[in-house]
């Protein structure tokens, strides 16, 4: 699994000129599955980006997680995340989980990360169109590999 996690003070997605999910200081979590993850990938990958210390403390250093901001997540699909760029100029997807394995992890890391936080997280639709606003605060931005654990 990748992930590509954006400090926000807000972020919305939206699907058909729909508002699907808004929230206000937190997290923007564009998640990326592959073929070879499973549940180990979508535990420690939760359990990472909540406790991640990147919310600044009073004296402004990031010190404090999302659980100690009382923060809020959104969690997107996003294939593109395992796009490999080596030949040529057009992205190859070959790693990308197909929709019945990506959306059963999918799902299942939204469950984690609202039972490691301890409330409920907004997302996006999987597979849809979506459009995502944000508004990256600091500017914050990280990215995990569960293959590659830093």
């Amino acid at each position: 699994m990748r992930a590509i996690i954006q400090r926000v003070s807000r972020a919305s997605v939206t699907v058909d000129a729909k508002l699907i999910s808004e929230i206000n200081t937190g997290l923007l979590v564009l998640l990326g599955v592959e073929t070879a993850d499973a549940n180990e990938d979508v535990e420690w990958l939760s359990r990472k980006i909540v406790n991640l210390r990147i919310f600044g403390d009073d004296s402004q250093v990031m010190n404090k997680s999302l659980i100690d901001v009382d923060g809020e997540v959104i969690v997107v699909s996003q294939f593109t995340l395992h796009a490999s760029t080596k030949k040529g100029n057009r992205p190859s997807y070959l790693k990308v989980a197909r929709p019945e394995i990506a959306i059963p992890l999918y799902e299942n890391f939204v469950s984690q990360i609202e039972k490691d936080l301890g409330k409920k997280v907004g997302t996006g639709v999987f597979g849809a169109d979506m459009k995502v606003e944000l508004l990256n605060d600091g500017p914050v931005t990280i990215s995990i590999d569960t293959k590659n654990r830093e």
